[in-house]
């Protein structure tokens, strides 16, 4: 039986780019492998059709030798002779890893260079006054290092590990996945294509140890709930001799007792009693830097607002500062004796209306409501 043309499998023209035949061979190969149709003699029938139509025009030469002379031109050259696979030499992942990794997991040589260490996260709870002033904080946080004893190998001390017998070094073995010769991490070795035989009983191979890490931080003025403080090179120590990540510090600020914030302004309400408020008064009244004497002139009603300007929190980019807003909560008093009641009810008769200028508005406007 005459064999299709490799253009026609992978469902492309002539004209096709690298990219376009590598999208097309990638989408079939998915739904045609093997391990996506066990038992299906059909589908691995294609599937195998497919792999020799993409390795003959996936490499310029071949395709340039294909166009010109078909498949006469191939005599074995396309890598197919003898019902197995052998494409020039050139090792099956690196062919099709980059396309397989999606259907097995990965499995491609471990890489020897360095790696970045993990960035860690700590959580510091300050209060309200450090939060709007800055503060400095000393911090002990757990993480891993380098074991020194054996200099972050992992082997005792006056040992080295060997090369793994299994995989001789390379940190992958090879395996048969149907007709294909696929790779996987070494087993024995884990990828790293060294065994400790004896390992550091300090770090028990691992080549880092735990230790506790004194720091001080530094927290700026201004900061807030969610606010991210990162310490660079704090985080967890890198592998193979990488970079250390970094340390990010998630601030979180204690409600105060008085206090509340409003962006840079800080909000405080304080308790006027029916008599301070009639007749007016200095009112003494907390602020972050200590009290302060508030002339509250008479009639002032519940829910004013004053502003001290200035007293707020500090801008976290160093600029300007918020105001402080402190609102009078007129209290009404809950328990009068004899004495008391009476006086009240002569200061409402002698003042008629005037006692409630407020409410003379409000009563106004309903009477005009009902109408």
């Amino acid at each position: 039986m005459s064999k299709r043309d490799y253009y026609e499998i992978l469902g492309v023209n002539k004209n096709a780019s690298e990219t376009e035949i590598k999208k097309a061979y990638r989408r079939l190969a998915i739904k045609f492998h093997p391990d996506k149709n066990p038992g299906d003699k059909e589908a691995e029938a294609q599937f195998k059709e497919l792999s020799e139509a993409y390795a003959v025009l996936s490499d310029s030469q071949k395709r340039a030798t294909y166009d010109q002379f078909g498949h006469a031109g191939m005599n074995g050259a396309g890598g197919f002779s003898g019902g197995g696979f052998d494409f020039g030499g050139t090792p099956f992942e690196d062919i099709f890893g980059d396309i397989f990794g999606d259907i097995f997991g990965g499995g491609g040589r471990r890489s020897s260079r360095g790696q970045r260490g993990d960035d860690l996260r700590y959580n510091l709870t300050i209060d309200f006054e450090e939060a709007a002033f800055g503060t400095e904080k000393k911090l002990q946080l757990p993480r891993s290092q380098r074991c020194e004893p054996c200099s972050g190998s992992g082997a005792r001390q006056g040992t080295e590990a060997q090369t793994c017998d299994t995989c001789r070094g390379a940190g992958q073995v090879r395996y048969q996945q149907g007709f294909f010769t696929m790779t996987r991490p070494c087993p024995d070795c884990h990828g790293d294509g060294k065994i400790i035989a004896d390992p550091c009983p300090e770090c028990r191979g691992s080549g880092l140890v735990k230790q506790k890490r004194s720091l001080s931080l530094k927290v700026p003025a201004g900061v807030e709930t969610g606010s991210r403080l990162k310490l660079t090179g704090e985080g967890e120590t890198g592998a193979n001799g990488g970079p250390p990540g970094d340390l990010y510090v998630v601030i979180s600020v204690a409600e105060h007792s008085i206090f509340k914030r409003d962006g840079q302004d800080v909000i405080c309400e304080v308790p006027i009693s029916f008599v301070q408020a009639a007749l007016g008064c200095d009112l003494e009244v907390p602020t972050l830097e200590g009290k302060l004497t508030l002339k509250v002139p008479a009639g002032t009603q519940t829910g004013k607002v004053f502003k001290l300007s200035g007293k707020g929190i500090v801008s976290l980019q160093g600029y300007g500062r918020g105001d402080q807003l402190v609102v009078l909560r007129v209290e009404v008093p809950t328990k009068l004796n004899a004495r008391q009641k009476e006086l009240l009810e002569t200061f409402a008769a002698e003042g008629g209306e005037d006692i409630h200028p407020q409410g003379r508005g409000f009563f106004d406007k309903m009477k005009e409501l009902f109408d």
